[in-house]
């Protein structure tokens, strides 16, 4: 695990906290040190704060998204809805206010990871262009690779061994964020704005519908 945040007295607990949940963790003190280790240690999951110097966290995340799929939770003192959209729709996978509650954190964090786990064994789905390889967790369309975020991946996945059926907005956060999730509706509009804006071909939707104030359904 790495952990990028200025502040020392975070990094420290965050270490603590963590390590007691027996993860390693590796520490970065700006954007370009965590870029750098992401390329060198492969981490698992990258806690990433916003605000820092030079390189900031929006600015960290979006040069970690041209080669990394690494799950990301974002750590930000602005509890707004339009920051909090604006770190899903950079490809973040979650995020948590400062400051924060440990029992809080580490749960989130537990969440990203088993979402961003293998399940093998799983078949592919493929349906009007559209391969989604579940044991892989790769997608292409049209033979062309799309990177999805593991949050993106499971919420594909999801909606696509659901075919057909309407998936509730409530019934969706449960299954992909968990119970804790089940009325955080932004965090789902937002990332399902960025799966259809890389999995839709540009003259029409294809496989995400929307029931309008219900949930949504994969219609392919």
């Amino acid at each position: 695990m790495l952990v990028c945040d200025d502040d020392p007295d975070i990094r420290a607990v965050l270490r603590v906290l963590l390590e007691r949940d027996g993860l390693a963790v590796s520490e970065a003190v700006d954007g370009r040190e965590a870029l750098r280790l992401v390329h060198e240690r492969h981490p698992a999951l990258v806690v990433l704060d916003v605000s820092m110097p030079q390189l900031d966290g929006w600015q960290t995340l979006e040069r970690l998204r041209d080669f990394s799929d690494v799950p990301v939770l974002m750590l930000t003192r602005r509890d707004t809805e339009l920051e909090k959209v604006r770190g899903l729709r950079a490809g973040a996978d979650d995020y948590v206010t400062k400051p924060f509650g440990p029992p809080e954190l580490v749960a989130r964090l537990e969440a990203v990871l088993r979402r961003a786990r293998s399940e093998a064994e799983e078949p592919k789905i493929v349906a009007e262009g559209l391969e989604i390889d579940l044991a892989a967790r790769s997608v292409r369309r049209d033979g062309d690779e799309v990177h999805l975020t593991p949050t993106e991946f499971e919420l594909l996945r999801t909606l696509a061994r659901n075919r057909g059926r309407l998936m509730t907005h409530s019934t969706l956060l449960r299954e992909v964020w968990g119970p804790a999730y089940e009325d955080d509706f932004q965090i789902l509009r937002a990332h399902i704005a960025n799966l259809r804006r890389k999995i839709e071909p540009p003259e029409a939707p294809r496989y995400i519908r929307t029931d309008p104030g219900v949930g949504y359904r994969f219609a392919a």
